[in-house]
């Protein structure tokens, strides 16, 4: 065989790709699904370092973490039914669950965790909602007797029950919020067969990413709302706010890039095909964008933002400007991964494309209005549940 032949070989062989391999099947629903699932259980802890860590400073957002997370939870499963191609067979899993199935495990998780958030929010407003009831008229009064769970005391004696059974609830449901998303890492850590997938720091890395996310929702959400309604900002909030986001994403972004070294230190026989990924199709999301844009600047930003002291305007300004450069940072660690991770081919001698189209099943429009879909749930949960203490008829009567 002549060189030049020996050439034309092995540029086909480096680009060769099973049949198999040449279509993404997890696309954009599965990037929103694990997406959405990581800001509700950001948004619960958040609430949590309240109720059950006691940090005074984030009271002003207690509450509203929590109707944040309802709002996100509603949708967590939307995406995923979206995929599927019979969406009326979800329920089987439930129905005919198997004890290896991570899937199956999802469901009942899913399903507790969205029961104890209910039940802690109505806790929460109980008295909120029993002076609404006695205020409102029509169909708001019978949903606030609903809501009320038919019981209209408001004694200290049951106050303080229902403040227990709140912090009961709050400290069971921080594991409950990591499992519900820390089970999306391991099932990606789980295919064996995906080099960039099976690796025990995943479940670590989707987590880490879930709290930073949350906690990023709840800060840019609060300052703009806060903003356009022309209400004061609870300031030591927000700065301890934008502390714990500072804290929570060193831990996250350090366990991404020691999840890629690891790869580069072991130079196991699969590095050259992660290598010729990151560096090839991924390089633009991952290393320009994921690190070097939504990363570098965010980690540097937060630094300056919980070490100096800047005067209020500067903290809100850049404090939601980081946060939505951190939101858009974790959509994007979702998009290489599950994305990313799908492009190489079994061959490990090439890889494909993906190219999300716009008015397809599960193309960049329907993601679009799967995200505002939350939003304007939060909108009508604030008809229904005031989200601060100052438009909280019963706020002088309750201590949580």
């Amino acid at each position: 065989m002549s060189p030049e032949h020996g050439v034309a070989a092995a540029t086909a062989l480096t680009n060769f790709v099973f049949p198999n391999d040449l279509h993404v099947h997890w696309s954009l629903m599965i990037v929103l699904y694990p997406y959405i699932t990581g800001i509700v259980a950001g948004a619960f802890i958040v609430s949590s370092l309240y109720h059950v860590f006691h940090i005074e400073s984030l009271k002003p957002v207690s509450r509203y973490a929590l109707i944040f997370a309802l709002a996100f939870v509603a949708f967590a499963t939307m995406p995923l039914l979206n995929h599927l191609g019979h969406p009326e067979r979800a329920m089987s899993m439930m129905f005919t669950p198997s004890a290896s199935s991570a899937m199956a495990g999802f469901g009942y998780i899913y399903s507790a965790y969205t029961v104890l958030l209910i039940l802690e929010i109505l806790l929460i407003y109980r008295p909120t909602l029993v002076a609404l009831k006695k205020t409102s008229t029509g169909y708001m009064q019978k949903l606030y007797g609903v809501l009320t769970l038919g019981s209209d005391n408001v004694s200290e004696k049951s106050l303080a029950l229902d403040h227990k059974i709140i912090a009961f609830l709050a400290a069971i449901g921080i594991p409950m919020a990591c499992t519900l998303h820390g089970y999306v890492g391991f099932i990606f850590g789980g295919v064996k067969a995906n080099p960039m997938w099976a690796t025990p720091l995943m479940p670590v890395i989707f987590l880490l990413s879930a709290s930073v996310s949350g906690i990023a929702g709840i800060i840019l959400s609060y300052i703009l709302i806060k903003t356009f309604t022309r209400k004061a900002l609870d300031m030591d909030c927000v700065r301890t706010l934008i502390k714990f986001l500072w804290g929570c994403f060193i831990l996250d972004f350090v366990f991404e890039m020691l999840e890629l070294f690891s790869h580069y230190y072991m130079a196991t026989h699969h590095w050259h095909q992660l290598h010729a990924l990151y560096f090839g199709p991924l390089y633009g999301t991952f290393w320009v964008a994921q690190v070097g844009i939504f990363s570098v600047i965010p980690f540097v930003a937060l630094g300056i933002l919980s070490l100096v002291k800047l005067p209020d305007g500067v903290v809100k300004f850049f404090g939601s400007i980081v946060s939505l450069m951190i939101l858009i940072q974790v959509l994007l660690m979702r998009w290489n991964v599950v994305i990313g991770g799908q492009l190489m081919s079994k061959s490990e001698r090439g890889h494909t494309v993906f190219h999300p189209e716009w008015f397809e099943k599960e193309g960049i429009l329907v993601s679009i209005i799967i995200m505002i879909l939350p939003i304007v749930f939060l909108f009508l949960l604030s008809k229904v549940f005031p989200f601060w203490l100052d438009d909280d008829p019963a706020a002088n009567k309750q201590s949580v």
